[in-house]
């Protein structure tokens, strides 16, 4: 049985009061004071009923559906779980998972990639603009501005103009909210490169051929420390206070405890960090596309949004810690980006504010295969064919990354259809990945 999150730094006070409870004899249990203790522990270790599952995916594997349910069941979920149209079984709680928290957080839920998200700008150019260039000295241009795959940093400790601003807003952030930082002494060198996985930078062109710059990335190799760190702290916790939940990596930890406060500390450095590092690698792609069209890029619109993350919201009545491991805010009126796999149309949005989705959207395709099964089902010269008109570096790196390793975009889209209002379709004519 669960206890109140609220009340887990008294959980070693109630164990013990259990095992004097346990030793009263028979005749002690019958007097009042007996009774007393009795109620006491009735009222705090009472059964505690799951929230419901609402689920927006018409295809739903059953240990996506398992997790969700598990994660239903902790005490502190308010008001219910969501799974967006893209979910998959994840680590704890399925990607594709929105919840409410009340009191507490779960750093596993969160993920790894704290702040990974989208960002977009919409430029001047159109197809035409395009016609007769060869967009693989873009592609070659653009690896070589931004570090790709995991491990591949800038090589400069201190990094020129836009980059050294913003290495300075997350130092005094760091400073001023005590965040330590010891664990990635390199974490500078960090800010402005892709990573590798399905992190990507595109060039796309809407339904009026007007070219969009596009890519997806999160809080690289020091997000990844810093939630490995709170994601042991809270592990660590649970065992500490004999609190029983039935998957390790749903353990929690409880507000106004020192560990919750650091985590959230932490959290929202990283999310920062995530956030400038898409503006970072924005800039150079802009700077990349301008030089090879021979003029500066124009913003018409910018849009930058996280999908893996934590923040403070009203649901339902309460002021909730709301948690989207791979979803998007779709607050009504708000713009937010839902991108397909390599090969496929990638989506700019409008929120909807739908209650039952607790303002929420997916964040993209969502895995249908694992990555080694994808590399079992597919080929190279599969990748080829459905890359077919885009330019992109050919090779097995990529093969787990083929559009048929996810599920059906157009469908996504089809399920959100209560939660977003499509505002552009992109379609890729360029694409740049890490291995």
């Amino acid at each position: 049985m669960y206890i109140s999150p609220s009340e887990a730094h008294t959980r070693f006070w109630i164990m013990k009061k259990i095992r004097r409870m346990r030793a009263m004899t028979r005749k002690d249990r019958g007097n009042r004071k007996g009774r007393r203790g009795a109620n006491y522990l009735n009222r705090h270790l009472k059964p505690h009923q799951p929230k419901d599952v609402v689920s927006f995916a018409s295809e739903l594997e059953e240990s996506t559906l398992e997790q969700a349910q598990q994660l239903a069941k902790l005490p502190f979920i308010y008001p219910h779980v969501a799974l967006m149209p893209d979910a998959h079984t994840g680590l704890g709680s399925s990607v594709g998972t929105v919840f409410g928290t009340i009191d507490a957080v779960i750093p596993a839920a969160v993920g790894v990639d704290i702040g990974c998200g989208m960002i977009a700008l919409r430029t001047q150019f159109t197809a035409t603009d395009l016609a007769g260039k060869d967009l693989t000295q873009l592609r070659d241009a653009i690896e070589a501005a931004i570090p790709l795959s995991p491990g591949n940093y800038n090589k400069d400790w201190i990094l020129p103009g836009s980059a050294d601003d913003r290495c300075r807003e997350l130092a005094k952030l760091a400073e001023e909210t005590d965040v330590d930082l010891s664990h990635s002494p390199k974490w500078r060198q960090q800010l402005g490169s892709l990573g590798g996985g399905n992190h990507f930078i595109e060039l796309c062109l809407d339904e009026t051929d007007t070219v969009w710059m596009f890519l997806h990335s999160g809080s690289r190799g020091v997000g990844n420390k810093i939630a490995q760190k709170h994601i042991a702290i809270a592990k660590k916790l649970m065992a500490k206070w004999w609190i029983p939940i039935e998957n390790n990596d749903l353990a929690y930890l409880v507000q106004g405890t020192p560990e919750f406060g650091n985590y959230i500390k932490d959290l929202h450095w990283a999310q920062r960090f995530a956030f400038l590092n898409r503006e970072e690698m924005m800039d150079r792609f802009s700077t990349c596309l301008s030089e090879f069209m021979g003029t500066d890029v124009e913003e018409v619109e910018r849009i930058n949004c996280h999908h893996n993350y934590t923040q403070r919201e009203e649901h339902a009545g309460h002021t909730v810690w709301l948690t989207r491991k791979g979803a998007v805010n779709a607050d009504e009126g708000r713009l937010a980006l839902i991108p397909g796999s390599m090969g496929t149309a990638s989506y700019v949005v409008e929120g909807k504010g739908n209650i039952q989705s607790l303002h929420s959207a997916p964040h993209g395709a969502g895995r249908r295969y694992s990555r080694t099964e994808a590399r079992r089902r597919f080929t190279v010269e599969d990748l080829a064919s459905r890359m077919t008109g885009i330019v992109y570096r050919p090779g097995e790196a990529w093969i787990d990354e083929i559009p048929d390793a996810y599920k059906d975009i157009d469908q996504v889209m089809a399920d959100s259809r209560d939660l977003v209002e499509i505002k552009h379709k992109l379609r890729q004519v360029m694409n740049v990945k890490g291995t």
